[in-house]
């Protein structure tokens, strides 16, 4: 996994539990304790753990803390993207076209980083639906990403997943669609 998410798992961690609290995370989680780069690459067993930790600490279902990650990274995520995002665009463009203009750009920059196959279709204005396969099975942490999106973009979003990875199924379907306001 790309060190981008390692840094921002700290900043998740730090900013709910201070500093203190997050070194007992990364103590708990027995990963050894490292400064992480972004270009670099780091075992998915490493963020797995810190999550795993950081859930026991917060007290919260892994899945939930997932999710609020997703939502927390979105501005460093559309700060480190914005050469690739037209300003035109608003949340359901970023999803629909986050494969060809940032996952696939990453995937060719010759390093390990392999985020997660999304295969998207616009079925309308208002409605993309996504299918999301990865090994790492974060469904979670791509709910959370949309919703951080439509947070940033100041629209409102619903999220339907008809299937998921996590109940068996090969892949997770999510089905957004765009709703009035935020």
């Amino acid at each position: 996994m790309n060190g981008i998410i390692y840094i921002e798992i700290a900043k998740f961690g730090q900013s709910h539990l201070g500093e203190l609290g997050w070194q007992e995370v990364v103590r708990q989680s027995g990963v050894p304790e490292r400064l992480y780069y972004r270009v670099a690459d780091y075992p998915d067993e490493e963020a797995l753990a810190l999550l795993a930790a950081l859930s026991a600490q917060l007290n919260q279902p892994v899945g939930e803390v997932l999710e609020a990650l997703g939502e927390y990274i979105v501005p460093d995520l559309l700060k480190m993207a914005r050469f690739w995002i037209p300003p035109e665009w608003k949340t359901l463009d970023v999803i629909a076209n986050t494969e060809q203009t940032i996952h696939e750009t990453l995937r060719g920059e010759g390093s390990g980083t392999n985020p997660p196959r999304l295969h998207c279709r616009r079925t309308s204005a208002d409605e993309v639906v996504i299918s999301y396969d990865s090994p790492r099975r974060m469904c979670r942490l791509a709910r959370g990403i949309i919703r951080g999106l439509a947070t940033s973009y100041q629209e409102g979003v619903t999220i339907d997943e008809p299937a998921c990875m996590l109940n068996g199924a090969p892949a997770c379907e999510l089905i957004v669609r765009r709703t009035l306001g935020p």
